[in-house]
C-alpha cells in the first residue's frame, strides 16, 4: 500500500524536525512592526484585541506566529513545519508563486480562547479554526497534547494556500485527517514512543451515501464523527488505489468541477461512476468495524 511511503517520509521528517526542537531553546521573538506579512484577515485582529498587550511575535520560513510565552510557541512551529513539509511532498507541488505566509494564533488560557470562541461564533467544542488563510488554536501548556488537532488544522491552512478557491468539504476535512493521523504517528516515533497511524472503520449502516457526502459543504451536526472518519476513509482509500489519479481529482475539485464527472475521467478504467466507487469503498470503509483489531488501534 503506498501509504505506507507516507509513513516512511513523514519519519524522516519528524526526525529532523524533532532534532530541531531539541537544538533550540526557544523560537526568536520579533516586533509586530518587524513582521514581513501583516495578516489580512479580520479576526486576526479581534485576537490580538485581546489583552493586547501580551502579544508576542516570530516568524519562520512558511509562518507567522502570535503567542504569549515563547515556549508555547515553539513546538508549534517546529509542527507547524513539518506538516508543511509532509503536505507538500504528498501534493507533488513545489511552493505556490506568489505565496504568503500563513499566521498562526496561539491561545493558552481557556477563558480568552472562549471569548475568542464568541468573537469568531465558532463551536463551544472547537480548539481551533483555520479561517481565510489563517489559524487560531489553543494550546494550552498545562496539558500534553497527544493527538492530531495541530496537525489537522495545519492542514487546513497549506491546503488553503494550494488550493486558494477551495475544495469540497469532505476532502478538505479527510485530506486534514489522513495526512495529520500518519504525521502525527511519525512525529511520535521520532520522540521515541510506540505510535502507529490508524483509520477509524464505520459500521456498514452507519456509512453516509457517497452522493450525499461529496455534496455537503459542512459537517452534519447530527453525524460529525461518522462524516469526519467517511472522509478521511474515502481519501485513504482513493490515495491507495491510485496516487497520481487521486492528485488528479483533487486538481479537477479544486476547479470545481462535479464529482460524479470529475471521477471517472481520474480514474479511468477503475471507477466508471460514483456507485462503482461506493461498492467498493463500503467494504474498505467497514472492514475490521467492531472487532478487537480496530479497538487495538484505537487505543
Amino acid at each position: 500500500m503506498r501509504c505506507s511511503s507516507i509513513f516512511a517520509m513523514s519519519i524522516l521528517f519528524a526526525t529532523s524536525a524533532v532534532a530541531q526542537i531539541n537544538e533550540s531553546s526557544s523560537l526568536p521573538e520579533i516586533e509586530f512592526s518587524q513582521l514581513s506579512q501583516r495578516d489580512p484577515n479580520p479576526l486576526g485582529e479581534k485576537a490580538l484585541a485581546i489583552h493586547p498587550e501580551q502579544w508576542k511575535h516570530a516568524e519562520t520560513e512558511h509562518f507567522i506566529y502570535h503567542f504569549v510565552h515563547s515556549y508555547a510557541a515553539t513546538p508549534v512551529s517546529v509542527e507547524a513545519e513539518f506538516h508543511y513539509r509532509v503536505i507538500a511532498k504528498e501534493l507533488e507541488r513545489d511552493q505556490p508563486a506568489g505565496d504568503v505566509k500563513s499566521h498562526i494564533y496561539i491561545f493558552e488560557r481557556p477563558e480568552e480562547w472562549q471569548q475568542f470562541q464568541v468573537f469568531g461564533n465558532l463551536e463551544p467544542w472547537s480548539g481551533g479554526i483555520h479561517s481565510a488563510g489563517s489559524l487560531f488554536v489553543q494550546r494550552n501548556p498545562a496539558y500534553k497534547f497527544s493527538n492530531n488537532l495541530l496537525g489537522h488544522e495545519i492542514v487546513h491552512l497549506v491546503l488553503h494556500r494550494f488550493y486558494a478557491d477551495g475544495i469540497p468539504c469532505w476532502l478538505n476535512e479527510g485530506f486534514a485527517q489522513f495526512i495529520s493521523k500518519d504525521a502525527h504517528a511519525s512525529y511520535e516515533r521520532a520522540r521515541g514512543y510506540i505510535s502507529k497511524p490508524h483509520s477509524d472503520a464505520i459500521a456498514p449502516q452507519d456509512l453516509i451515501p457517497l452522493s450525499v457526502l461529496t455534496a455537503a459543504t459542512r459537517p452534519f451536526s447530527d453525524r460529525v464523527h461518522i462524516f469526519y472518519d467517511e472522509s478521511e476513509r474515502l481519501v485513504r482509500f482513493l490515495a491507495a488505489t491510485d496516487k497520481p489519479a487521486f492528485l488528479a481529482l483533487l486538481d479537477a475539485l479544486a476547479r470545481h468541477q462535479p464529482f460524479e464527472s470529475a471521477l471517472p475521467r481520474s480514474y479511468p478504467g477503475k471507477f466508471a461512476n460514483t456507485a462503482s466507487l461506493e461498492e467498493k469503498f463500503r467494504d474498505y470503509a467497514s472492514k475490521d468495524f467492531g472487532t478487537s483489531l480496530q479497538q487495538a488501534s484505537n487505543e
